[in-house]
C-alpha cells in the first residue's frame, strides 16, 4: 500500500490533536475563555452597578438642585415681600411725618396770628389811653379837642401799621 499525501498529512494531524489533548489544550483554552468571560461578565456588573450608582447620584442631585431653586425663589419672594412692606413702612412713616409738621405749621401760625391781634388789641388800647390822657390832661376847647383828635386818629393808624409791617 502505498501512503500519499494526505494520509501523512492525517496522521500528523491526529498525532498533533493527541499532543493537544495530552497536555490538556483545550481545556486550558476552555478555563482561560471561561475565566475571560467570567471577568468580563464581572466588569459589566460592576459597570451596571456603577452605572445605577450613578444614576442614583445624579437624581439625588437633580433633586438638591430642584429643592435649592425653590428655597431661591421663595427666598426672593420673602426678600421681595419684605422689601415691599419696608417701603410701605416708610412711606407711611413720611406721610405721618409730613402731616405732623403740617399740623405743627398751622399751629404755630395760629398762636402768631392770635398773638399779633393781641398784639394789635394791647397797643390800639394803649394809644387809646394815651390820647385819653391828653384829652383830659389838655381839656381844651372844641377845636384843640378836634386836633388832638385827629392827630391821635393818625397816631393810631402808624403804630397799627408798624405793629403790622
Amino acid at each position: 500500500m502505498t501512503f500519499d499525501a494526505s494520509f501523512w498529512v492525517t496522521i500528523s494531524f491526529l498525532i498533533f490533536l493527541g499532543i493537544l489533548i495530552y497536555f490538556k489544550i483545550p481545556q486550558k483554552v476552555r478555563d482561560l475563555l471561561e475565566n475571560n468571560i467570567l471577568n468580563i461578565k464581572n466588569q459589566i456588573s460592576e459597570a451596571e452597578k456603577l452605572k445605577e450608582d450613578a444614576r442614583i447620584i445624579l437624581t439625588e442631585h437633580e433633586n438638591k438642585i430642584g429643592n435649592s431653586k425653590k428655597e431661591v425663589k421663595e427666598m426672593i419672594d420673602r426678600a421681595n415681600q419684605q422689601a415691599e412692606k419696608n417701603v410701605i413702612k416708610s412711606n407711611e412713616e413720611f406721610h405721618n411725618l409730613m402731616e405732623n409738621r403740617k399740623k405743627n405749621a398751622e399751629e404755630r401760625i395760629r398762636q402768631l396770628k392770635n398773638q399779633a391781634v393781641k398784639d394789635i388789641k394791647n397797643a390800639s388800647v394803649k394809644i387809646a389811653i394815651e390820647s385819653v390822657e391828653k384829652l383830659i390832661k389838655n381839656s381844651l376847647d372844641k377845636s384843640k379837642l378836634d386836633k388832638i383828635y385827629s392827630s391821635s386818629i393818625a397816631e393810631t393808624k402808624l403804630a397799627l401799621k408798624k405793629k403790622s409791617s
